[in-house]
Formats: structure tokens, C-alpha cells, sequence
């Protein structure tokens, strides 16, 4: 199932429209990334013609150019998480050429990301870890009946799993994970770990969800209103959908619990 981008209008009020809808996140990165470095580069320009002394050195000229990308990515309607990936690419590739640093630290730092994030690129999912405030409220979400089923989409390094496991260990709990480096951390936890929960490789895309009595997902804002289609039309009448953190654009939850975590997180659950 391939997902919507949200990227807004990029040009409005009496301008022709051009749209970013359709372009993938990372080409709209790559454009807020042109467009700094452009306007960066014409205020490099002018500063001689208007006599105002001293260029700035390269770094300073960097930081000014990632300050503009973040903003320009911002109004282009990029998820939170592409702000700082916008800030600090070309500040980072300027001190890297300072340092003068190998190419296969550059090379080592890729494979670690893909590793550890997966098709990022193309799910717009970063790794999230739940905390254990979210562990608990989960909990108190649960069937009350055993054996209930219970899947967890994108389940990371298996952390939310094996401690529900531990709290209510009358279910069955399995997680789904595409991203290399968690499902192997994952696998490994399952293994050594309690008994009573699996992660199993695979895109939670093409996983029917008519089997489980729960679903969790701790995703981000950009899949919640086609994951909400998949669940109206796969999941069971009577079962819940919880998701950490985000929310169905347009559909009010039945339960809101916010958590008293690190991040200030707040549980939805909406009942089909």
C-alpha cells in the first residue's frame, strides 16, 4: 500500500499553483536543500556589492544555510523529524571537510542508519521507543478475556512486547518489524527472553489485521488516516486500535490517555 505524502501547496495566493504532494519526502528535502543553498548564495553575492565588510567564514555561511532549508522544509509541509536532517546536512558535510575524515566513515554512518531505520524514505516511520508509562497504560487497555491477540506494527527492538508479556502474560502478543537492526535486537530478546511473544520481518502494509483483538502502532503523522482505512475495512467489530502519540485526522478517539513520560506522550484508542 503506497503511502500519501502531506507535503502542502508550495506556492499560493494568486501564484500558479505548484504542488509537492506527489514528490517523495526526500526529493522535497533535497529542494528545500536547493532553494537555501541558492538564496545562501546570492546573499554571498551581495554582501561585497553592498559593502558590508568581511564575508562570513564557511561555517557561519552552513548554519545559515541549514537554518533557511529547516524553514523552507517546514513550509513545504515536512514532517517535525525532517527539521534537523534539514539544519544540519550541509553544516555536517562542511565540517566533515574540514576534518578531512575517510569516505568510509561516510559509508560506516549509512549502513548504520539503514540498518537501524529501514526504507525510512519511503514508510516516513522513524524508530520510536515506548516508555514503560506507555507499557502500563497498554496494559490497562487490554481484553479482559484470555487469550487475546495482540499485534504491534513497526514493534522497534520488541521492548513494548516483552514487558506486556511479563504484565499480562495471558495474551498472545506478536510484533512486525522491517528495519534491519530492531528486528534482529528484537529476535534475539525473543529468544533468550520469556516465552509467550515473536517478532516476525515483514511490511505491517500487507498484514491483515483481521486476526487480532488489538492493534498498536507508534508510527507518525503521515500513515494514521490510511492505517484508520485498513483497520475499518480488516479489523473485527469490537476490537481496538491504540496509537501512541498520533492521531486519526477527523476521527475523535474513545479513549485519551496521556502519559506522564518523557515525551509528554498521550494514548488514543478507538473501538470498531
Amino acid at each position: 500500500m503506497q503511502l500519501p505524502n502531506h507535503n502542502r501547496l508550495a506556492v499560493r495566493h494568486g501564484f500558479p499553483t505548484v504542488s509537492v504532494a506527489a514528490m517523495p519526502p526526500a526529493l522535497t528535502a533535497l529542494l528545500a536543500q536547493l532553494m537555501a543553498l541558492l538564496a545562501i548564495g546570492l546573499a554571498a553575492a551581495m554582501v561585497p556589492l553592498l559593502g558590508q565588510g568581511q564575508l562570513p567564514g564557511q561555517m557561519q555561511w552552513a548554519l545559515l544555510q541549514g537554518m533557511l532549508a529547516a524553514a523552507i522544509g517546514h513550509w513545504l509541509g515536512m514532517a517535525r523529524w525532517w527539521l534537523p536532517i534539514n539544519l544540519m546536512f550541509v553544516p555536517a558535510a562542511v565540517a566533515a571537510l574540514a576534518m578531512d575524515l575517510s569516505p568510509f566513515w561516510f559509508l560506516g554512518a549509512f549502513l548504520l542508519l539503514a540498518l537501524v531505520y529501514g526504507k525510512i524514505y519511503r514508510t516516513q516511520v522513524p524508530l520510536y521507543l515506548s516508555s514503560r508509562a506507555a507499557v502500563a497504560a497498554v496494559a490497562s487497555l487490554l481484553p479482559q478475556q484470555r487469550n487475546f491477540s495482540f499485534i504491534d506494527l513497526g514493534s522497534g527492538c520488541g521492548g513494548l512486547l516483552q514487558q506486556l508479556n511479563k504484565v499480562r502474560p495471558d495474551g498472545i502478543y506478536q510484533g512486525i518489524e522491517a528495519a534491519p537492526l530492531p528486528f534482529l535486537l528484537s529476535r534475539l530478546r525473543s529468544a533468550f527472553g520469556v516465552a509467550g511473544w515473536r517478532v516476525s520481518w515483514g511490511d505491517f502494509w500487507r498484514l491483515d489485521l483481521a486476526r487480532y483483538d488489538v492493534v498498536y502502532a507508534y508510527l507518525s503523522p503521515v500513515p494514521m488516516a490510511v492505517l484508520w482505512r485498513k483497520a475499518r475495512k480488516e479489523m473485527r467489530p469490537g476490537s481496538i486500535l491504540i496509537s501512541n502519540s498520533f492521531v486519526v485526522p477527523g476521527i475523535e478517539p474513545e479513549v485519551t490517555l496521556k502519559l506522564d513520560d518523557f515525551g509528554g506522550s498521550t494514548l488514543y484508542l478507538w473501538r470498531l
